[in-house]
């Protein structure tokens, strides 16, 4: 089902012209310890003036938005979410242009899906993604991304975490990834 339904959305998002990532979830299975996960997330490196392009992508993939007042909703919360039409599955396109998303999309991996090449978070932006959401079940996400993926580039993390915990996001992503890094490396001595 997944397969199905990730091959149609890198398809339609490429002929559209809309740079993406898949993250979340799916993005998980790459680079971490498998688990259970009901939907997708797709960041688009674009603003919410191209939603009358992805509502029109909606179709050609077979989904439906999942929500009233679609317009007003994406513009306040920048958020399109969207059922398949068959599995009942969610699908959450996540509109953003930040200069950190731009690069997260050009850093992305390809990876062929049911013979098409689907574009996911690399690992570096999979564990930022996971340090912004912040809940238990992405702490622990984090550790097995770190287990799996010893080369990671963690300047490249450190950088993006200093930058949003000097902005106005400021909350302390740094010192929460280094502490995970901390316990990691004490269970393991």
């Amino acid at each position: 089902m997944f397969k199905n339904l990730l091959s149609k959305i890198g398809r339609t998002l490429t002929a559209q012209g809309i740079p993406y990532m898949v993250i979340g979830g799916q993005a998980l299975l790459l680079h971490g310890e498998p688990r259970l996960t009901k939907d997708i997330d797709v960041t688009l490196g674009a603003e919410t003036d191209r939603l009358p392009d992805v509502l029109e992508l909606l179709g050609k993939i077979g989904l439906r938005p999942a929500t009233e007042g679609v317009e007003d909703f994406v513009r306040r919360t920048m958020v399109l979410p969207a059922l398949d039409t068959v599995t009942g599955i969610r699908v959450d396109f996540i509109f953003s242009f930040t200069p950190y998303k731009k690069e997260a999309i050009s850093r992305s991996r390809k990876v062929s899906v049911g013979g098409e090449d689907v574009a996911f978070a690399a690992a570096e932006d999979l564990i930022i993604h996971k340090i912004f959401a912040g809940r238990p079940r992405d702490l622990e996400d984090i550790r097995s991304v770190l287990l799996r993926n010893p080369s990671l580039d963690l300047d490249y993390i450190r950088r993006w975490l200093g930058e949003f915990d000097a902005g106005e996001e400021g909350g302390g992503f740094l010192d929460a990834f280094e502490g995970i890094r901390t316990d990691l490396a004490d269970s393991q001595s």
